[in-house]
């Protein structure tokens, strides 16, 4: 009987010691989590960073639309209008939480967006490097602009929607309502305005990110990267090769608005040239402050979330 006792006892402490060694290698295998493929765990990861850092800097993306919005209604040789005055303007007309205007589309964006685009970079690393060798620069920026791509066409009719909540000029109420409203007015076509310049927009940006970040990982010292500090390391990666980024592809993203909240059908190539005929060079750049600080603080955070999400997991981002 005690011989028994003892070999039960043997049992649940060899069991509890392979739970305690799973559990810190980020999840119990007999989970639905553990079981699931390595793609969906990515796409998980993703849309929970994704989540976070959306919350967080929403206000920073409407300030900007709100920005290329008032360019262009307003007319030549009119006085400017920067960040801050369209910061304060939202909060004395709207309220402060006004600056979450369109946050409701940007999750619904942002969520499956985010993790549709990590899960298509995991699944295309995973395919074309399976020897385990990291990318190189030109290879790297292929990774990034086309699982951004895939990301990019897939959620575009939120992202048209998203933007017309942004702008102050739609009174939509729902994102169902807002998409339904769309369709009947302007014809499903309106929810695919501004493809072209939102792929020539996000696809590079995705790219050069992914090969500064990458190549500024591998520029930190052996000591920082396996530190406790690492996350902060990458995070600081991150914001280096978001403002790169950043300012290389916002013409794009002017164009891309400007397309976007205008109810008629506007090519590519007829807001170029309104664009700069209306407010020459410098109107591709309006709003890039804004932008360049919630793009670049947005992909810092994700980026960092999600490889620490996966490490957790017993995954290599």
């Amino acid at each position: 009987m005690e011989l028994a006792l003892q070999q039960h006892r043997e049992r649940e402490v060899k069991e509890g010691d392979m739970q305690q060694k799973q559990d810190s290698q980020g999840g119990k295998p007999s989970s639905i989590l553990g079981k699931a493929h390595p793609a969906l765990k990515a796409f998980m990861c993703g849309s929970l960073s994704g989540t976070c850092s959306t919350l967080l800097f929403q206000p920073l993306d409407l300030v900007k639309t709100r920005l290329q919005t008032l360019q262009n209604i307003m007319k030549p040789g009119a006085p400017k209008v920067g960040m801050m005055t369209v910061l304060v303007q939202v909060i004395r007309t709207e309220t402060f939480l006004g600056l979450w205007k369109g946050v409701s589309p940007s999750f619904v964006r942002c969520i499956p967006g985010v993790g549709i685009y990590f899960s298509t970079f995991y699944s295309l690393k995973q395919h074309y490097f399976q020897d385990g060798r990291a990318p190189n620069a030109g290879e790297a920026v292929l990774l990034g602009a086309g699982a951004r791509a895939v990301a990019g066409v897939c959620m575009l009719p939120v992202t048209v929607i998203k933007t017309r909540f942004e702008s102050g000029r739609y009174n939509y109420v729902s994102v169902l309502g807002a998409l339904k409203s769309v369709c009947e007015t302007e014809g499903p076509r309106a929810l695919f305005s501004g493809l072209t310049a939102t792929l020539l927009r996000d696809a590079p940006f995705s790219g050069i990110y992914v090969m500064f970040y990458s190549q500024a990982k591998r520029s930190l010292p052996p000591e920082v990267s396996s530190s406790p500090y690492a996350p902060l390391g990458n995070f600081g990666c991150g914001v280096m090769a978001g403002v790169l980024a950043s300012v290389v592809t916002q013409p794009a993203d002017v164009v891309k608005t400007h397309i976007q909240v205008s109810p008629s059908h506007w090519t590519t190539k007829d807001a170029i040239r309104y664009i700069y005929m209306e407010h020459g060079l410098r109107g591709f750049f309006r709003g890039a402050v804004p932008r360049s600080l919630r793009r670049t603080l947005m992909a810092a955070m994700a980026w960092t979330v999600y490889e620490q999400l996966m490490a957790r997991m017993g995954l290599k981002s």
